[in-house]
């Protein structure tokens, strides 16, 4: 069994989550001393055995775990907060479950991924959670060069120490303009969900010291169409001469027009220098 344990609220609790943290014969924690925290605030008596399961002990256990539910055990899997197996532990032993014939179920409730989405305000239609971004500059600006054309909203999370790096480097793949969200502290009290384009985003990010578990969310690729070249390079001319910087005018009109930054820039500085 999986049950999804709140993130933050703890009136997001299901009701099966309280029944199955009670009669469950073995519960797999990511953190015990969390557990033991989300128990104490739900005033629920654990009977069954606690055993730890997290990212470091989990291919060791699995195999420990699915013995003792086959021997006739009901297992409960929780994490610190969401469902488990969605970037969290749980995959390894669902899989292994599966493969063993064993039936698997869940008890739905609270996600950061669909809370975010929800409160973002960009389209939530079709879209993708994209989960931790690599934390190398190198890997992410693959990743994000991969993801540049995606066109569903995108959901990742983050921890707040490297966001303005996320932040730039989606400013920089994506462009200025794209629309995003950055969610912190669902469900808590001091919940705060910022919406923008993303230069505003890493302008927020840049002023402040930010605290909290993050979500972000960004507006997918737009529509592809047919674009003069002309009409583009003037599109970037009108955004230098507001004030941006070259490199991110070009970056805009690429991304709203789905075109290559590298191409657009060489034909603005082309109309510039005029004929050879």
């Amino acid at each position: 069994m999986l049950a999804a344990t709140p993130i933050g609220n703890m009136g997001d609790a299901s009701a099966r989550l309280i029944e199955w943290l009670g009669s469950a014969d073995l519960i797999a924690a990511e953190d015990t001393r969390r557990l033991h925290r989300l128990v104490q605030s739900l005033r629920v008596e654990v009977t069954g055995r606690v055993i730890s399961y997290h990212e470091h002990n989990e291919a060791a256990r699995t195999g420990e775990l699915l013995e003792q539910v086959l021997a006739g055990k009901t297992l409960l899997m929780v994490t610190d907060a969401g469902m488990p197996a969605v970037s969290d532990p749980g995959f390894r032993l669902v899989q292994a479950a599966v493969e063993a014939g064993v039936r698997v179920t869940a008890a739905p409730g609270p996600s950061a991924v669909l809370t975010a989405l929800a409160l973002s305000g960009l389209p939530t239609d079709r879209f993708c959670f994209e989960g931790f971004l690599p934390r190398k500059a190198g890997e992410r600006s693959a990743r994000l060069t991969e993801l540049a054309a995606e066109r569903r909203t995108m959901v990742f999370f983050e921890a707040p120490h490297r966001l303005e790096a996320m932040l730039r480097a989606l400013h920089e793949a994506f462009g200025p303009q794209r629309r995003a969200a950055v969610a912190r502290e669902l469900t808590k009290t001091y919940e705060e969900v910022l919406r923008g384009p993303l230069r505003d985003l890493l302008e927020w990010a840049e002023a402040g010291d930010v605290r909290g578990e993050i979500a972000v969310v960004v507006a997918g690729a737009g529509e592809a169409r047919a674009v003069d070249p002309a009409e583009a390079v003037a599109a970037v001319n009108a955004l230098v001469a507001s004030g941006l910087r070259l490199k991110d005018a070009v970056a805009a009109v690429a991304e709203e027009n789905r075109l290559s930054k590298r191409d657009l820039y060489s034909a603005v500085l082309a109309a510039r220098t005029g004929p050879s």
